[in-house]
């Protein structure tokens, strides 16, 4: 047990410690996020816009731009917690194969994995809801919170599973970029106001994007909805834990 215990500890404080040394990661967790939530501010109208939301039953109405805010700041922690988590996980292989080396077990330093994607997206949520906060009246900032820590820790395991699986950083980074541009892109109620895409509902944002929305500009909360986003997450830390498990035992 203590042997177990000293392993999630040990593991837990190197990949927190790799994303600290990591400076490219903290310049977009920083820089990145209010840039890109400035952007779509600045560069999209005041029109209001009439969307339907499938977890709410009657249609809203809300500034392009609070919208398109909203749908960024999703965008961008999806981007940021999927590019930490899969540069840690593609970097630390050799270092954690010599901890396997060492004795120590196998599940704590998976679980300390798992636990380093969560406290991640929580600090990410919470600083891109303070933002979206200051620049928008946000109707319920803690479902909002909520909202955005489920997409990084959707994206978080994606990241993970990726880390665990491509041999090059490059098609590491393009995988993530292009899953949240295609994930936003086709939930984004600026650009597609019914959000009638068929087969949207099955795209891993689907559950945060509709909670995220009707808690920042409705009185409603789509908790039913944002429920999908345990799911996803489940999903991909589970399958990043077989792969890192599988891959480690055949070492």
């Amino acid at each position: 047990m203590r042997l177990s215990w000293t392993a999630f500890t040990e593991l837990l404080r190197c990949t927190l410690l790799g994303h600290l040394r990591n400076r490219l990661a903290l310049a977009l967790a920083v820089a990145f996020i209010p840039v890109w939530i400035a952007v779509a501010r600045l560069c999209t109208s005041d029109q209001v816009l009439r969307i339907r939301l499938d977890a709410i039953s009657t249609p809203i109405s809300s500034p392009a731009s609070q919208l398109g805010q909203v749908a960024s700041a999703l965008g961008a922690v999806t981007m940021v917690a999927g590019f930490i988590t899969f540069t840690e996980t593609f970097q630390s292989r050799q270092m954690e194969r010599r901890l396997l080396l060492a004795g120590y077990p196998r599940l704590p330093m998976l679980l300390a994995k798992l636990a380093a994607v969560a406290l991640t997206a929580t600090l990410l949520a919470l600083y891109t809801m303070i933002l979206l906060w200051i620049s928008l009246p946000v109707r319920h900032p803690f479902p909002l919170a909520l909202a955005l820590a489920g997409a990084g820790l959707v994206y978080g395991g994606i990241g993970l599973l990726l880390g665990s699986l491509v041999r090059g950083e490059l098609e590491g980074f393009f995988l993530i970029i292009m899953l949240s541009l295609v994930d936003t892109g086709l939930q984004n109620p600026v650009f597609n106001t019914l959000m009638d895409v068929a087969g949207v509902s099955a795209l891993p944002l689907y559950g945060v994007n509709q909670l995220a929305l009707s808690s920042a500009l409705t009185s409603q909360i789509a908790w039913s909805r944002g429920l999908l986003s345990l799911t996803w997450s489940a999903a991909t830390g589970a399958l990043a834990l077989l792969v890192l498990h599988s891959h480690r035992r055949v070492r």
